[in-house]
Formats: structure tokens, sequence, C-alpha cells
């Protein structure tokens, strides 16, 4: 059991017959009355989020979870493949779990979340930024903008990022896995 003071972001807890994970939460002290927690929670097996909000002091059910580093190997019609990078077991993961899997690709590390009790994985995140390859896009127009212009581009896992019109064909490019927006272009 843990209480409203401990709540922080990635904290695991039961909360209506399902495991949760604390997405943000806000700490509120109105004028008038006690204070309390304004949460938003996803569902880790249906990925639903939800807004809730606990009152100062409540006591909340968590999840013992373990967070382990692994590496992606390849992806086949039935699930994702990851590799521990300690003792090399290999893992399978389903898609609904992974935070943003278009964005993964081969020998990329991303962390599993498991419950400790049962060894299930429940989340798969990647981090917060990855940097791809755009391997096509239109050329860009100069002089052709009054203001921010963005155009498609393909990336090297096959998905599909706006990008700003100076990003050309073989650029590398940071995205933000949270959002899936083009952050900046990077140098290799």
């Amino acid at each position: 059991m843990v209480g409203t003071s401990d709540i922080k972001k990635g904290l695991c807890i039961r909360y209506n017959h399902g495991i949760y994970t604390i997405i943000d939460f806000q700490h509120v002290k109105p004028g008038k009355g006690p204070a309390f927690i304004r949460t938003t929670l996803k569902n880790v097996e249906t990925g639903k989020v939800i807004d809730n909000t606990f009152t100062s002091g409540h006591k909340l059910d968590d999840v013992r979870v373990e967070r382990r580093t692994y590496q992606f190997l390849y992806k086949d019609d039935t699930a994702y493949h990851f590799m521990n990078n300690e003792d090399f077991e290999q893992t399978f993961i389903d898609e609904k779990i992974i935070n943003a899997p278009q964005f993964l690709k081969e020998g990329n590390n991303a962390e599993i979340v498991f419950n400790a009790d049962d060894e299930t994985p429940l989340i798969c995140e990647l981090p917060a930024s990855i940097v791809l390859e755009v391997t096509y896009t239109e050329p860009g127009e100069k002089g052709n903008t009054a203001t921010n212009a963005f155009k498609p581009a393909t990336v090297e896992t096959g998905a599909e990022v706006k990008v700003p019109l100076f990003i050309n064909e073989g650029d590398h490019i940071k995205i933000s896995t949270t959002s899936g927006d083009y952050s900046e272009r990077v140098k290799v």
C-alpha cells in the first residue's frame, strides 16, 4: 500500500479490478477543503486512459514491478521479439503494450516493465526520443511559406512523420516517441 504522497509518474497500481500506470499527476490544494491529487491513469491491459481524483491521504494498492532493458530483434506475424541484454533470454511482446511500435528499429533498446509476482510483461517503453533516417520525402520548395510548414516523410521503420521543408532523404531526425513528432535534425 502506498499513500497519495508517494504518487509519481510510472507507478503501477491496482485500481477498479485492473492494473494501471500513472501517466501524469497534479497535487491540488484548494483555498477551501482538503487537498487532492488529480491523476491520469492508463490501463496496462487495454491501453484505456482515464482521469481520476484521489483525496489526500488515500491509500493505493501498488503493484511491484521490475524494469529491464531489452533489445528489439525482429517482428513476425504474432509478436515482437526482444532479447534481455544481461542473460540473452528472449521474450515475445504483444504490440498493444508497446508505447510506439511504429518507431521500433532492429537493435534498439527498450525498457520492459514486468509484474514481479508472475513475471508477465505489463508495458514496453521506448526511450523518450529516437533517431531514424528519412527514406522518402518530397523535395521542399523554398520561398513557398509564410509560416512554419511541414511535409510528410517516411522513416526507415515505415512510419510517417511530419517534418520541416528543409529535411531531405538520407537525413537523420530525432523523433519524440510520446507524441510521434519531429524534434530536430541530427548529424551522424
